[in-house]
Order: C-alpha cells, then sequence, then structure tokens
C-alpha cells in the first residue's frame, strides 16, 4: 500500500500552543483524526493572525483550502499540551503550502503526534473563482521561514 508522504522543511519560525479536549477523543481514547483537521485550522488561524490577517482577508485576497496530507506519527490523549508548529512555502502564481508539526512533550519525552500539509489558494468571493497570490503575501509568508 502506497503511503502519503510529506517533505517535512527543517525549520519552523511560527508556534502555538493547544490543549487536547476531551470532545477531541476517539473511542479509542486518542485524539481523532478529525480532530487534527480541526487543530490545523486553529492554528493556522492563530498563524494568519500573528500578521494581521485571515482566511477571509489576507493581502486583498482570501484563502481557501485545496487539499490536505496528514502523516500520523504517535498519539494524543486528553490533558496533553501539543505544540503546533506552521510554515510556508511551495509558492506558486496562485497559493502556497502550509507545514504542520503537532508534538507534545510527555514525560520528558518529545513525541511527534502528526505532520501535515494544506495546500492553500487564493481565492476572489465576489468572483467566485481563483485570484493570484499578492507579492505582499508571499513576501510575509516567506518571513515564517527559516
Amino acid at each position: 500500500m502506497a503511503r502519503v508522504k510529506i517533505d517535512m522543511p527543517e525549520h519552523f519560525r511560527f508556534l502555538t500552543q493547544l490543549p487536547v479536549r476531551i470532545s477531541d477523543v476517539n473511542y479509542g481514547n486518542h485524539l481523532g483524526n478529525d480532530a487534527i483537521m480541526s487543530i490545523l485550522h486553529e492554528a493556522r488561524m492563530r498563524y494568519l493572525a500573528s500578521f494581521g490577517a485571515t482566511e477571509l482577508e489576507v493581502s486583498g485576497t482570501a484563502l481557501i483550502m485545496a487539499d490536505a496530507a496528514i502523516v500520523y506519527k504517535g498519539e494524543g490523549f486528553y490533558g496533553d499540551q501539543l505544540t503546533v508548529e506552521i510554515t510556508a512555502g511551495e509558492f506558486t502564481s496562485v497559493g502556497f503550502d502550509l507545514f504542520y508539526r503537532i508534538s507534545t512533550f510527555r514525560g520528558g519525552q518529545l513525541a511527534i503526534i502528526a505532520e501535515a500539509k494544506t495546500g492553500m489558494v487564493c481565492f476572489d468571493y465576489s468572483a467566485r473563482k481563483v485570484a493570484r497570490l499578492p507579492e505582499e503575501l508571499k513576501t510575509q509568508l516567506s518571513k515564517t521561514n527559516a
């Protein structure tokens, strides 16, 4: 069976922390895969907010998610404090990729929970079509790269 592979960057400059909530835990008593997507979304909103942006307004455009890939590396549990690191890369004329690493410290050891990538596309909601990546946004996103 072919597995999803993500070429993760070496360095991340943005990080945020989120707790694993009881509603994030599934019947296996660990962090559910659906909760990972929700955590990525929350972290992405915080990342954008760190430079005064939202998904609906960033440098004169909006953003939509075109695709997502997640590679699960370990389990997360209720009470874990997750660190979500984010960086941007793979710029095109209409978008870019965001890379995420989710980890926690447990028992004095770093545990990687998941690595992920979302393809973000600039979008003009009034015209209902894909838009060009503003140079200002590309410059801002590039500042988060190592």
